[in-house]
């Protein structure tokens, strides 16, 4: 099991970069969150395979259609039992 906690920069909000990283980490078998930042980032954690959690954060460097990722900032967290067993979309936070 590998966990990261994500920053992700660029044109993210309001292009539905929350839904589709959702669905992403969802089709590769990951569980945590993602939500919007109030400084324009998103952010997300996201737990599982590490095989799964690296072709998340490829995706993250592209993003959906009309995303413009500038720069994905990755760190590496503890594993954390507690999080849900899916992958959720969260209110933003400022």
């Amino acid at each position: 099991m590998r966990a990261v906690h994500l920053f992700i920069e660029g044109r993210v909000q309001g292009v539905g970069f929350r839904d589709w990283l959702r669905r992403e980490a969802e089709g590769l078998g990951l569980h945590g969150w993602v939500r919007n930042r109030g400084d324009g980032r998103v952010e997300a954690q996201a737990q599982g395979a590490p095989e799964a959690i690296q072709k998340l954060v490829a995706a993250c460097h592209r993003g959906p259609e009309l995303a413009h990722v500038r720069h994905v900032e990755l760190d590496e967290i503890p594993i954390n039992s507690a999080l849900s067993a899916e992958f959720v979309r969260l209110s933003t936070v400022s």
